[in-house]
């Protein structure tokens, strides 16, 4: 083997290195294209009014839901805010990590039938600068999502109003 034999070789070892990280950065940029695009408010806009009530303004995704991360007792979590759910409801995957309490059980009805689900407590639910405290929530064994729908028992603590493809929550007092 000549030294032009190696320069070559070690060429195309450098030429194939160049494209394996060329891949994974696009990789990486996209896929935080895509995140952003699905979780508009990883990082929602808070605010406060001059009354002193929190408020948190958030963007539709492209699909038009709303979704934003948060935290419950101290967790970062993602929740997807749901009108036509009744209570928070937390995949069991996500409610092991958190170490809720599953209570009661009782039978509910969703959209892909009648499943049952487990009564928990939250402690704290934080949407921005928005607290909320002992919140009625269940364990849903049946999801297998990895976010939290945000349903009633805590959305009827807030006011929203939505404006264009912007919601805004605002803390009551």
């Amino acid at each position: 083997m000549t030294d032009n034999d190696t320069s070559t070789s070690f060429g195309k070892g450098f030429t194939w290195i160049a494209w394996i990280i060329a891949i994974a950065l696009l990789v990486f940029i996209f896929q935080d294209l895509l995140e952003q695009q699905y979780n508009p408010n990883q990082e929602p806009k808070l605010a406060l009014q001059a009354n002193g009530k929190a408020e948190v303004i958030l963007q539709q995704n492209r699909q038009g839901h709303y979704v934003t991360n948060g935290a419950i007792n101290g967790t970062q979590v993602t929740f997807l805010l749901d009108t036509g759910a009744t209570q928070v409801s937390i995949p069991a995957h996500i409610a092991e990590n958190l170490e809720l309490q599953a209570g009661a059980s009782y039978r509910v009805q969703t959209a892909n039938g009648t499943i049952t689900v487990y009564q928990t407590q939250l402690n704290e639910l934080r949407i921005g600068n928005i607290y909320l405290y002992n919140v009625a929530a269940h364990i849903n064994p049946s999801m297998a999502a990895d976010e939290i729908l945000l349903g009633m028992s805590a959305l009827k603590r807030v006011e929203f109003s939505q404006t264009g493809k912007q919601l805004i929550l605002r803390e009551q007092f």
